[in-house]
C-alpha cells in the first residue's frame, strides 16, 4: 500500500482524510536548505558528543538531543510551522480545547543501528487514555534523507484501527522514505518504529509531537526550557509549550516569592505581563458548564 506523499499546498481536509485512514502520510519538501543548513548549525554543537543508547529501544548507535525550544532557534520555527498547527488543531479537537507541544527531540541513527521495536506512541500514558481518543498529532522533519537502507521510520498503516494485541507481518510494514526537507506525520495510534540503518551515513531527524493540553507532557518543557529561557520566546510558542492554562484552573501557578498576591493562583502568562488567557473564570456556573462532558 506504500505510504501517501501530500503536497505542502495540500487541503486540510485532504490531509485529515489521509490521517484517518492510513494514520500516517508525508508532506513532500517543506524546508530549504537554507533552514535544514541552519538546524544542523544549531544541532552540531549537541550531536558531537558519543552519548549513545543504552537499550534495544533508545538504541545502541542513536543519538537524541532534547530541549529543542530552548537549544535550536530554527527548531521553534517547526514547532510554530503554520500547516502543521492547523492538523494538530483539527485533528485533536474533538477531545480537547487546546493542545500543546507534547515532545520535542532531535534522533540521529548511526550505521549498524537495528531496528526498533514496532510500538505505538500513546503507550506512554498507561493505556489508561481510551482508544477512541486520539493523544498525538507527531511529525518527523528528515534533516537527511530518510531511506530503507539508513534507518527510515518503520509504519504500519492503518494499524491504528486493529485489534490492540494484533501484530503486523512483514508484508504489512511499510517505510517512511523521503527527502530531506519532507515531514512525516502520524498519529499516536499507528504501530511504527525506527528503522535499522545498513548504511554508512546518520539519518537525523528532528521529532516534535502535539498533545491534548489536559494530558501530561512527555518532555517536561518547563525545565527544559525553564522561564529564564522562555521569556524570550515568541508568546504563541510559550503558549504552544504550556505557558498558560489549558482549561479553567488547568495548569495556574502561584509565585512562591510573592507577597503582595499579584501573581496568586493565575495563569502562567501572567509571569511574563501578558493577560489575555482564553481560560478566564467569570461566573461559578461557567466553571460549571467548562466541566461538563461534551457530547
Amino acid at each position: 500500500m506504500g505510504i501517501k506523499h501530500l503536497k505542502s499546498n495540500s487541503k486540510i481536509e485532504n490531509i485529515l482524510e489521509v490521517l484517518d485512514q492510513d494514520a500516517g502520510l508525508i508532506i513532500d519538501d517543506i524546508l530549504s536548505s537554507e533552514d535544514l543548513q541552519q538546524i544542523n548549525n544549531d544541532l552540531e554543537p549537541y550531536l558531537k558528543n558519543n552519548l549513545k543508547g543504552d537499550n534495544d529501544f533508545t538504541g545502541f548507535r542513536t543519538k537524541r538531543v532534547g530541549a529543542l525550544m530552548a537549544r535550536s532557534p530554527k527548531c521553534r520555527e517547526l514547532a510554530l510551522n503554520p500547516l502543521i498547527n492547523q492538523i494538530a488543531q483539527k485533528f485533536l479537537e474533538p477531545h480537547c480545547d487546546g493542545y500543546q507541544l507534547h515532545f520535542t527531540s532531535a534522533i540521529s541513527i548511526g550505521p549498524g543501528e537495528t531496528e526498533q521495536v514496532l510500538h505505538r506512541d500513546r503507550g506512554v500514558w498507561g493505556g489508561y487514555v481510551p482508544r477512541k481518543i486520539e493523544t498525538q498529532l507527531s511529525t518527523v522533519w528528515a534533516i537527511t534523507d530518510f531511506t530503507k537502507k539508513n534507518g527510515a521510520t518503520q509504519v504500519v498503516p492503518g494499524s491504528h484501527k486493529w485489534d490492540k494485541d494484533r501484530s503486523p507481518i512483514p508484508e504489512e510494514i511499510e517505510y517512511a522514505e523521503m527527502s530531506a526537507g519532507s515531514v512525516f506525520i502520524y498519529t499516536g495510534s499507528v504501530i511504527h518504529g525506527g528503522g535499522n540503518n545498513t548504511s554508512n551515513t546518520d539519518r537525523l531527524g528532528v521529532f516534535l509531537h502535539y498533545a491534548p493540553s489536559w494530558l501530561r507532557q512527555g518532555e517536561n518543557q518547563y525545565l527544559s526550557c525553564p522561564p529564564s529561557i522562555a521569556k524570550n520566546l515568541q508568546p504563541e510558542l510559550r503558549d504552544l509549550m504550556g505557558y498558560s492554562q489549558g482549561g479553567y484552573v488547568l495548569g495556574f501557578y502561584t509565585d512562591p516569592t510573592d507577597t503582595e498576591g499579584k501573581l496568586e493562583s493565575v495563569s502562567p502568562k501572567k509571569m511574563f505581563g501578558e493577560s489575555n488567557d482564553p481560560f478566564q473564570i467569570k461566573t461559578p456556573e461557567e466553571l460549571v458548564d467548562g466541566s461538563s462532558k461534551k457530547n
